[in-house]
């Protein structure tokens, strides 16, 4: 393929260097991907909010994650762009999901409301988390793994989708069919 500038890759340009990538993890495709969407990916994260700082930075991870998912892209299933800006809207939801406000409890007046609890209710407290903790014993393997990464771990939905190889729709189903057998276990508990 001959050098072209990063403005005059087409769609089969780019997935010649998509498929190259994943074939041979070949730097110089890579740079060529780089060389394209890295402009474009940093201006369409400032116009979501970003600081130039935070877009730079969620477009390394972007670009980072193309060179070790390039296997993963179908071009029968989507347009390297739309597979490429996917990605990107994806890290830019799971950075804002991470961005929490910390609020010093020394400092929070809603801190001193919180009353002590009696030794009856500390009882009930405890069979409660014994009988979650029986529940998730009980379920199947996978779902008892998303639980654990989503609400343990912390990881989104997307990062657990990815790490375990299966679609961000079947990790959903299994936290949703997870929360309905918990759910059975907290109501036959009051």
């Amino acid at each position: 393929m001959s050098k072209m500038q990063a403005s005059e890759l087409d769609t089969g340009a780019l997935n010649d260097c998509l498929s190259r990538i994943a074939a041979q993890a070949d730097r110089g495709a890579f740079l060529q991907v780089f060389d394209h969407f890295g402009p474009r990916l940093k201006y369409f994260l400032l116009q979501k909010g970003c600081t130039d700082g935070e877009a730079d930075d969620l477009v390394q991870d972007v670009m980072l994650t193309v060179w070790r998912k390039a296997k993963q892209y179908d071009p029968a299933k989507a347009a390297a762009s739309t597979w490429i800006y996917t990605i990107a809207r994806n890290r830019f939801i799971d950075a804002k999901r991470r961005e929490r406000v910390m609020v010093d409890i020394d400092t929070c007046p809603e801190a001193e409301q919180v009353s002590e609890g009696t030794a009856e209710d500390e009882i009930s407290q405890s069979e409660l988390a014994q009988g979650v903790a029986a529940a998730m014993a009980d379920l199947p393997a996978a779902q008892a793994e998303v639980i654990q990464m989503a609400f343990i771990d912390g990881k989104t939905h997307s990062e657990i989708a990815e790490e375990l190889g299966v679609p961000l729709g079947t990790i959903k189903s299994r936290i949703r069919l997870a929360f309905a057998r918990l759910r059975d276990v907290l109501e036959s508990h009051r």
